[in-house]
Parts: structure tokens; C-alpha cells; sequence
């Protein structure tokens, strides 16, 4: 049975990625990172981050979009993104064990091109009026919501 994982494109924050990445392997999430990323992947920030829990996780890279969306065409996954330009709150989606989780650059988002390649949109509202929450944070609301549903 396949399970859930979390995607991040081309990430620019270290710190926020070795965040995710602790998350992951300690949830049992597998993670994708869509190069380049803004960072050194072996950057002492990223370890630091993820403290020892960088050797628990399971980390794949992909040279790019196109590289990583046909992988998950080919496996057949369904690409969930969030994105502040989206409608659907992320607690009113259902979610499915072999969904990914995907996420934009801290500075950017993601560009229209993968907008349009998502199955899903979701957004996590933010009734207080702030712009956007910080990645790893982000990641851990929508990682637990489909925790929770998925069982």
C-alpha cells in the first residue's frame, strides 16, 4: 500500500527543509525534493535542522518538475498542492494514502505550470489575516490532517 508523502519545490530555507524532514521521519513520511533547491542539500543548517533524524529519513531528489511529475504520473500518486492562491480549505479535502503532499518556495510558491499539473489545491485559512505561515508549519498542519484521515 502505498503512503503518504510530502514534496517540496525547489525550497529556499534550510533551516525549514531539516525541519520537514525531522517531521517526516518521525511521522513516516517519505519526502521529495524538487531541485534545485536554494540551498546545499548537505548544508550544515539542513543537518542542523534535522538533527540525527536526516539518517531516518526517507529522501528522494528530483532534477526538476518534469522529472519528479512523471515519477508520480508513473506511480500512479495524486499531487496535492497548497497554495494561498487556492479555495478549498485543506480540512474539507479528502485525502488518500498515496496523495503528496506538495509545497512552493518560501519566496515564490510554485509557477502557474504547476498550478495546473496539481490533481488538488487546498488552503489553509488563515481567519487571523496574516499572508502566509512559515513552510515547516505549514507542512505539519497539512502533514497531521491527512494523518488523520488516512489512519
Amino acid at each position: 500500500m502505498a503512503s503518504l508523502r510530502i514534496a517540496l519545490y525547489q525550497p529556499d530555507i534550510a533551516g525549514n527543509t531539516g525541519t520537514i524532514l525531522r517531521l517526516a521521519a518521525c511521522l513516516g513520511f517519505a519526502v521529495d525534493i524538487i531541485e534545485p533547491a536554494g540551498f546545499d542539500l548537505s548544508d550544515r543548517a539542513l543537518k542542523r535542522a534535522g538533527m540525527d533524524y536526516l539518517e531516518m529519513a526517507a529522501l528522494t531528489r528530483h532534477l526538476d518538475f518534469p522529472a519528479f511529475d512523471a515519477w508520480r504520473r508513473a506511480e500512479r500518486r495524486r499531487l496535492v498542492l497548497f497554495s494561498t492562491k487556492a479555495a478549498l480549505p485543506y480540512t474539507g479535502f479528502s485525502f488518500a494514502p498515496s496523495d503528496i503532499l506538495l509545497f512552493g518556495r518560501e519566496s515564490a510558491g510554485v509557477p502557474d505550470h504547476v498550478h495546473e499539473a496539481a490533481d488538488a489545491r487546498l488552503l489553509i485559512p488563515m481567519p487571523g489575516g496574516g499572508r502566509s505561515l512559515n513552510l515547516a508549519l505549514a507542512t505539519a498542519m497539512a502533514a497531521g490532517e491527512a494523518m488523520r484521515q488516512v489512519g
